[in-house]
């Protein structure tokens, strides 16, 4: 039962207190134990929103079956795992938190290119194992003169581009959601399709959302289309890529190494056989996970649901053709 006549707010799962403390001023606050479906459905027939991370698939049945729902929050950048469409039927506002964590995830994106040009996952075990100067330094490369094709030219992908040109990279950028001129802007050459960066990018990073558009656009095909050799990061949604051919593509000679903080399916299983390979650097899906980037999130994202709570209208809206048919909230 909300207290003092307070909004009840849910959050599946910790986040940084200071997102707790903001909300807890004007709501609240109660985080879940049972991280499932049901379990946020039990806790939630109260709650008048819900505060979810990426793990917690936000879906109609979980939206319907809390009945004083008027807000989903999304504890992050990406909507891929709310279904807005239904969110939208239900008249539930959905808001996030763009660009909290780009920063974040634009370092996080060139310390993958590093460790994989520089060899620093098998060098640094070798090392530890005694050996001083062996095979495995050889082919060790650098950023300078490299060419660089950045897919998304969004938060987190102008971020990598104005890091990576300091380093003395040439960055080229597809985004066919952003017009040539203000690519530019954002630090990237532009070019026509994908398959003109595929073929001229010594290093290829992904930071696009997940959508049906971009599900497995790195698949063999368009791997066929890169530079022999070529290096691909991707730090945005595992699904993305298509693992099984990116590991054919490790194993044959045609890519030489890859960087991943992001998988098909989450958490990774064991016996992925790209965390097999030596020419893979892999981290946890954390790339936006600082602890500057878990504060800002978990304030940005608190201060939109107190918005809609309060009737206003949120900065950061996933499905804003909802807003006018809202008028009961304000």
């Amino acid at each position: 039962m909300a207290s003092d006549q307070k909004p009840l707010v849910v959050i599946g799962g910790p986040i940084h207190p200071a997102g707790v403390e903001l909300l807890e001023t004007e709501a609240a606050v109660a985080v879940a134990d049972d991280l499932t479906e049901d379990g946020i459905i039990r806790l939630g027939q109260e709650a008048q929103a819900l505060l979810l991370r990426i793990f917690i698939p936000c879906t109609e049945r979980l939206m319907a079956s809390c009945p004083n729902l008027k807000c989903v929050g999304r504890y992050g950048v990406g909507l891929d795992n709310v279904d807005l469409a239904a969110a939208t039927r239900l008249g539930v506002p959905v808001v996030h938190a763009p660009g909290s964590n780009s920063d974040s995830a634009a370092e996080h994106t060139i310390m993958l290119m590093l460790a994989a040009l520089k060899k620093l996952i098998p060098i640094d075990r070798a090392m530890r194992a005694g050996e001083w100067r062996g095979e495995r330094y050889r082919g060790i490369s650098e950023l300078k003169g490299a060419t660089l094709g950045i897919i998304g030219v969004g938060n987190i992908g102008r971020r990598v581009a104005r890091i990576s040109r300091s380093f003395g990279m040439r960055t080229l950028g597809f985004d066919p959601y952003v017009p040539a001129d203000e690519l530019r802007q954002r630090d990237v050459e532009p070019v026509q399709n994908l398959a003109q960066l595929l073929a001229r990018a010594d290093i290829i990073t992904c930071h696009t959302p997940l959508t049906d558009e971009t599900r497995r656009m790195i698949n063999a095909a368009a791997i066929g289309q890169m530079k022999d050799g070529a290096v691909l990061i991707n730090t945005s949604r595992g699904q993305v890529v298509d693992e099984t051919a990116l590991y054919a593509a490790l194993t044959n000679g045609k890519l030489r190494a890859a960087g991943l903080d992001v998988w098909e399916e989450e958490p990774v299983a064991a016996a992925n056989p790209l965390l097999k390979l030596e020419n893979v650097v892999t981290t946890p899906h954390v790339a936006g996970m600082s602890e500057t980037a878990n504060r800002t999130m978990a304030l940005g994202v608190a201060s939109e649901i107190l918005r809609v709570l309060r009737g206003e209208r949120p900065r950061a809206l996933g499905n804003p053709e909802l807003w006018p048919r809202l008028s009961h909230l304000r």
